[in-house]
């Protein structure tokens, strides 16, 4: 197809990442940011634990947004006219000890620590527990090929490339109290503050009130764990924002453009909105997704290991199949366990093979543009794979395990 038969079968689509890419257009009616910079995806990550399969699908339906506002521009990820932003919140406090991480004791001596100067319980090369978990995360998204720019809380707070931005917090501090204390329980009221100050003793994250001495020099005061009155910079790594500010903060330094995010975080959406737009930024456009059901209709937990991983569905079928099933209803509530596979290898099968036969605007509506990126393979020799998909799908476990 032409670029121009693209631009225009692009605008018109009814798929869902054109849909949202049109929220873009109508932000950037020329298809870029009036200083010429980049339109800016996000995603971000907890490194709190290992990347799992809610992070395989927002990071791969954001790329199918940013696939479709490009192709509507007549762009190309080489181009530079977008970014993805893989963020890994690295500066967060360590709240409680996963359960299914080794060292459990050295964990446990260092809670509250940011993640990124928690020592490495793991045994590998890398020198903290969030460098090892961002490390996974990056090989995790290299794997499957996204193209993004990882970028770790720790790096931008220490480094001081977030110090405009936290100027700007430490000037907006009432106008953010104003936001946020209607929204907690009168307890919380009395120790909230948008500033977590790092500890100059124990490097601690502290929840505690905070008193803005000098914005502009970046300088607060607040009582630290011994009792002792502290008056220290929030500059430089010296302190980490609560997270409703701190995502509302990272969307104004970063100039975040779009972040999609799950039903779960709907208040934290609405309420970092309203702080972006304190701290002088605009909220991101994004879409709110439903969350993952095991066979019983419960909600997916990482703690409860309920559900399927990416690496067992994959254990069964190809990626584009997993990648099907993420570009399917994303605002509706689905099932994720063994059974669903068959169906989705057999859909996506038969969305390749209507793929050659059809028009431009068909083809922008046929899920295989959207898992390949413009370019579906031809769809010979995979019939075999999806009936004997189908026939392990009759099996029970130790027969389907036989089976492969």
């Amino acid at each position: 197809m032409s670029m121009t038969d693209l631009i225009e079968a692009a605008r018109v689509s009814k798929a869902w990442p054109f849909q949202e890419a049109q929220r873009l257009l109508k932000r950037y009616p020329d298809g870029a940011k009036p200083d010429g910079s980049p339109v800016v995806f996000e995603t971000g990550y907890g490194p709190s634990g290992l990347p799992h399969i809610g992070t395989f699908q927002e990071v791969l339906r954001t790329t199918f947004v940013r696939r479709a506002f490009e192709a509507m521009i007549g762009a190309k990820p080489e181009d530079g006219k977008t970014r993805l932003i893989a963020f890994s919140d690295d500066m967060d406090g360590l709240r409680k000890v996963p359960d299914n991480v080794p060292n459990q004791a050295l964990l446990q001596e260092n809670l509250h620590l940011p993640l990124s100067r928690v020592p490495n319980p793991f045994g590998t090369d890398y020198d903290s527990f969030a460098a090892h978990n961002n490390a996974q995360l990056r090989t995790f998204l290299d794997r499957f090929g996204f193209q993004y720019e990882f970028i770790a809380a720790s790096d931008r707070y220490n480094s001081g490339a977030f110090d405009d931005a936290l100027r700007q917090v430490l000037r907006t501090n009432d106008a953010i109290l104003d936001i946020m204390l209607p929204t907690l329980r009168e307890e919380r009221r009395q120790t909230y503050s948008p500033v977590l100050p790092v500890s100059p003793q124990t490097g601690r994250v502290l929840q505690v009130p905070v008193e803005v001495v000098d914005a502009e020099a970046g300088t607060i005061r607040f009582t630290d764990e011994d009792g002792t009155v502290v008056e220290q910079s929030a500059l430089g790594g010296m302190s980490k924002l609560q997270w409703k500010v701190d995502w509302a903060m990272r969307w104004y330094a970063l100039g975040v453009d779009y972040e999609m995010y799950g039903k779960d975080l709907t208040d934290s959406g609405v309420q970092s909105g309203k702080i972006v737009q304190a701290l002088g930024g605009r909220k991101p456009e994004g879409l709110i997704y439903e969350l993952f059901l095991d066979e019983k209709g419960e909600k997916i937990s990482k703690s409860r290991g309920n559900g399927l991983t990416v690496e067992e569905w994959l254990r069964y079928a190809p990626q584009e199949s997993l990648q099907l099933y993420m570009f399917n209803s994303p605002r509706k509530a689905k099932r994720l366990f063994f059974d669903v596979i068959p169906r989705h290898v057999d859909d996506y099968l038969t969305f390749l093979g209507k793929y050659p036969e059809q028009e431009t605007t068909a083809r922008l509506d046929n899920p295989a543009w959207h898992v390949h990126g413009e370019a579906p393979p031809a769809p010979e020799g995979h019939v075999s794979f999806a009936l004997l998909m189908n026939l392990a799908s009759a099996c029970n476990t130790e027969d389907r395990d036989v089976l492969w």
